[in-house]
Parts: C-alpha cells; structure tokens; sequence
C-alpha cells in the first residue's frame, strides 16, 4: 500500500494541521497521530498509510495554555474582550486600541481563510498581521501569529520556512521567559524533528524527538512530586498526551529507518499512554494498536501482529471507529502475509466497500494496491502448484 513513509507521513501531518487550524477558527483559540499502515514492497522500501486524527492526542500550538505572562495563553484569553470591543463607538478607541483591533481583525480574516482553504490570502494576512504586531511590540501577539503563519508552511509543503518561522516563535517565547519544558516549546520542537525526518536530516530529527521525550519525561516527574492542588488534572494529561505524540512520532521514524525494535518499544510506550487518558475504545488506542501491529509484521512476529490488530478491528466495530477501513485493510495485509489468501480478500474488499462509502480516495487507492499484491501472490502459488506435482511424479 504504497507512498514513501516520509511523504506520506507530511501528508497525515497536513491534515492534522488542518484540523488545527479549522478548530482554531471555532474557538478562537491551536495533535494526533495516525492510523498506519507500513508494508514491504518486493523491491526492500517500506512505506506508510498514516492518517492523523486532529485532536486526539494533544492541543494544538497555541490554545490555552497554563503559562504565565509570558506565555501564549494571555494574548488568546484577551481575544474575546478585543473582539468584542470591535462593536464599541470608534471616537472612544485610543490610537493602540485600533492598530489592536486592526490586528485581530487581520488575524481573524486569516484563520477564516485557512478554514475555507484560501491559504495564499491567509498568508497575506498574517504577514500583514506579524508586522503590525511588531509595530506594537506585542510579544504575546508575535509568538501567535509566527505560530499560524509556521502551521500554514507547513500546510503548504514549505517545510524550510517553516522551519524559521517555527524557531522564530521559540525565540520569542524563550527569550520572553517561557521555560524551556513548556508544552507549547516541546509541541514546536516535535514539528521541527518531523520536518528534519522528512527531509532525511536525521541527526537533527533525533535529536528533536530524544529533546521531547526526555524533556517531557522528566517534566512528568516532577509534577508527580507537586501537591496535588497545584497541577489541574487537564494539564497532567496534556502533558502526558504531548509525550504519547512524542513517542508515536518517533516510533514512525524508526519504523522508516527499519529500526523496529525501537519503534515497537515507542510504540507500547505511546499505547499505555493512551490507553490510561483516553481509554480502550478511543480511536487513537486502536491506532495505536494497529501501528503495533504492523511494525511486529515486518518483523515476521505474524501471529503476535495478528492478535493485536484482530483487537483493534473488533473494538473499532464496536465503538464505531471513523477509519474503520483502515484498521481492516491493515488486518488484510497481515494475513496476506501469514499466508491467508482468501480471508486476506474477503477483508480487503469489505475494507474498500467502506473506503468507498466514506469517500476515502486515498484509501481507496491504497486497498486497491493490496489487492493488486494479493493477487500477485495468488498467482505465484498457483504457478507453484504444478511443478510441485511433477517432482511427486
């Protein structure tokens, strides 16, 4: 099932960038991880079909955060009194309160225009929006807008710029006083390694991931040691989901890489995770499972992949799992490859009926080379079966 694992990976990564920012425009405020298939391909490549489920793991850059002054969380708590101030009389607006108006209407235009997909008109407007927030000297509102305008990079496959624009955030927030562990830094450090891995800089993609899993790990550790008072439950999970995408981002590397004892270890780690904060029948649970399920495959471990993703199909069912196809084209190609042809079929085609029905195109295309494999390999044992008899004869 057939498209290079880091194209394929920026892909998913697109789309859950999307969501993000389509959930911004709703709540005026900014990961999720994909459902994945990896298959070896006759010639030795391994590729991917991962798709990200917006907000299943963690808040996007940019939503609230429990930061202090220096934190992003300030300039988008004081979006609603801005906005609101909008509808008052202009003659009692000072000269500061209208270049702010200006610049949240800007910003307003540009997340509109992202929803609908007009991303070149969006980046017309942040640009024109970074620029009078740095005529104002609102940190707050630098950091926000370099954040929207990074994501929208990214969206668009301009993975150098946003690279910069990524940095450039950081470089605000930390010079303004954010640690150095905030979720918001981490959240953008993990982009950063997902953009050195798509573009094979794999040394700084390592180093990213190792900067986010130790970072937030350790971070886990000292909360554990705070009164309970002094944390909410929502941050603990956030931080704890932030570490599950963490991992599941690097599992997915070592996967590529074909280093698949270290991505069935991320890949149990992110699974645990997940499964404590957001339950069995979440669908990023059973993601999770089936993203297991297919690195043990390629590692011959049939049985043991089979079990997992037989799991993972059977509570999708049941919960009603939105990529159900997925899960179900994932089960196929292992048993096509424990040799089960015919059960192997019977799910591909059940999976690309539901592929189909939801208008899944990329699916689609997908299941379809499943079964094009499928029948390559029914091919070679029917050839097989004669020559077998002339040697009993």
């Amino acid at each position: 099932m057939a498209l290079r694992s880091y194209c394929r990976q920026l892909a998913a990564q697109v789309a859950r960038v999307k969501h993000c920012v389509n959930d911004c425009t709703r709540n005026v405020s900014g990961s999720g991880l994909s459902s994945a298939r990896i298959k070896r391909e006759p010639a030795g490549e391994f590729v991917r079909w991962s798709r990200w489920h917006g907000r299943s793991w963690h808040l996007c850059v940019g939503e609230k955060r429990p930061t202090g002054d220096a934190g992003v969380s300030s300039w988008t708590l004081a979006w609603g009194v801005m906005a609101f101030s909008l509808f008052g009389s202009s003659d009692e607006r000072t000269e500061e309160q209208k270049l702010e108006d200006e610049l949240i209407l800007l910003l307003k235009k540009a997340k509109y225009s992202m929803m609908v997909g007009e991303l070149d008109a969006a980046n017309v407007f942040l640009h024109k929006a970074v620029r009078l927030a740095h005529q104002t000297h609102n940190n707050d509102a630098i950091i926000y807008t370099y954040s929207l305008m990074a994501n929208l990079a990214f969206v668009q496959g301009q993975l150098d710029n946003a690279e910069k624009l990524f940095k450039a955030a950081m470089s605000f927030m930390l010079s303004g006083g954010t640690p150095q562990d905030d979720n918001a830094v981490i959240e953008m450090s993990l982009k950063l390694a997902s953009i050195y891995a798509t573009q094979n800089k794999n040394e700084l993609a390592e180093h990213g991931f190792q900067f986010c899993t130790e970072s937030l790990e350790s971070k886990i550790e000292k909360q554990k040691k705070l009164p309970p008072e002094s944390l909410s439950d929502e941050e603990r999970k956030d931080t704890r989901l932030l570490l599950g995408l963490s991992l599941d981002a690097r599992a997915r590397y070592l996967a590529a890489n074909h280093r698949f004892t270290g991505a069935c270890r991320d890949y149990r780690h992110a699974l645990q995770i997940c499964q404590e904060e957001q339950g069995e029948s979440h669908p990023q649970t059973l993601v999770l499972l089936s993203d297991l399920a297919t690195v043990m495959d390629l590692q011959g471990k049939h049985d043991e992949a089979l079990a997992l993703v037989k799991k993972a199909v059977e509570l999708g069912q049941a919960a009603g799992h939105p990529d159900q196809h997925v899960l179900l084209g994932n089960m196929a190609g292992i048993l096509m490859h424990k040799g089960e042809l015919e059960e192997s079929s019977k799910l591909y085609q059940e999976a690309l009926a539901l592929a189909h029905a939801a208008g899944d195109g990329e699916a689609v295309e997908q299941l379809q080379e499943g079964l094009k494999e499928l029948a390559s390999r029914r091919d070679g044992r029917t050839e097989s079966k004669p020559e077998e008899q002339e040697l009993k004869e």
